[in-house]
C-alpha cells in the first residue's frame, strides 16, 4: 500500500481556491518560464478537459498567467495577474479545446515567444494536490515532475551523446536520481532529462554544449 503523505493530502502553500486547478496550474506555468530561451514577451494557453471548462471560475488562468511571470503557488500577486502582466507588457492569449479527450483532464500546452522572437511550446497536467508533471516538449513526449533539480539536454540522436551527458555530470559530482530519454525517432531530435537529488551546478550547461551534437540546455533549479 501506497504512502501518503499529510502535505498530499492538505496540498502546498497556495493561493486557491483549488490545489488541482490553481496552484497546479501556476506550478506548470511556473516551470515552463523556467524553460524558456529568454525573456518572455507573449504565451498562449490552451487548455484542455476539466482546465477548459471551469478555468475562469477557479482563477486557472490568473495562476497560469502567474506562473509565467515567476509567482510561486502562495504569492498573493496571483489575483492580480491580469493588471501585472498588463503593466508589465506581457501579451497573453487564452484558448480551450473541448474536442480533444484523450488526454489527462488537467492539461494546459504553453506556447511562450521571446523578446528575440524564439518560441517553446510546454504541456504540463495538474495531478492533484499540487502535485504536476510536464508531458511534452516542442511536441516531443516527455515525463518529468518539477520536484527535482532538472537538465533539459535537446540533443541530435546519435552515439555518444548520452556518455558525454553522463561524463559532464560525474566530473560535477553530480547524483543522479533519474535519468530518462525520449526522442521524436530514430535519428532525429532527442531529449534527455536529468533529475538530481541536489542542485545543479549553474556552468553545467556550457560544459554539455561543447558536444556538437548538442542543440540546446535547459536548467530548471528547484
Amino acid at each position: 500500500m501506497a504512502f501518503i503523505s499529510v502535505f498530499d493530502v492538505l496540498g502546498p502553500n497556495m493561493i486557491g481556491p483549488s490545489s488541482s486547478h490553481t496552484a497546479g496550474a501556476c506550478s506548470i506555468a511556473y516551470l515552463a518560464q523556467k524553460m524558456a530561451p529568454g525573456p518572455i514577451a507573449s504565451a498562449e494557453f490552451t487548455l484542455y478537459g476539466s482546465f477548459a471548462r471551469t478555468y475562469q471560475g477557479h482563477g486557472t488562468d490568473r495562476a497560469l498567467l502567474g506562473g509565467i511571470m515567476g509567482f510561486a503557488t502562495d504569492d498573493r500577486r496571483i489575483p492580480d495577474s491580469f493588471s501585472i502582466a498588463r503593466e508589465k507588457g506581457l501579451s497573453y492569449h487564452f484558448s480551450v479545446n473541448r474536442e480533444e479527450d484523450e488526454i489527462h483532464p488537467n492539461t494546459a500546452d504553453i506556447r511562450m515567444t521571446t523578446t528575440d522572437g524564439k518560441t517553446l511550446t510546454v504541456r504540463g497536467e495538474s495531478l492533484g494536490g499540487g502535485k504536476v508533471r510536464i508531458t511534452r516538449i516542442n511536441q516531443v513526449d516527455v515525463d518529468f515532475s518539477g520536484e527535482y533539480s532538472t537538465l533539459i539536454v535537446i540533443h541530435y540522436d546519435k552515439p555518444g551523446v548520452v556518455a558525454h551527458i553522463t561524463k559532464c555530470l560525474s566530473e560535477k559530482n553530480v547524483n543522479i536520481a533519474f535519468m530518462k530519454l525520449f526522442r521524436e525517432a530514430k535519428g532525429q531530435t532527442a531529449y534527455s532529462i536529468v533529475e538530481s537529488d541536489g542542485r545543479l551546478p549553474e556552468d553545467i550547461p556550457g560544459y554539455i554544449q561543447k558536444n556538437p551534437y548538442v542543440r540546446d540546455v535547459m536548467l530548471v533549479q528547484t
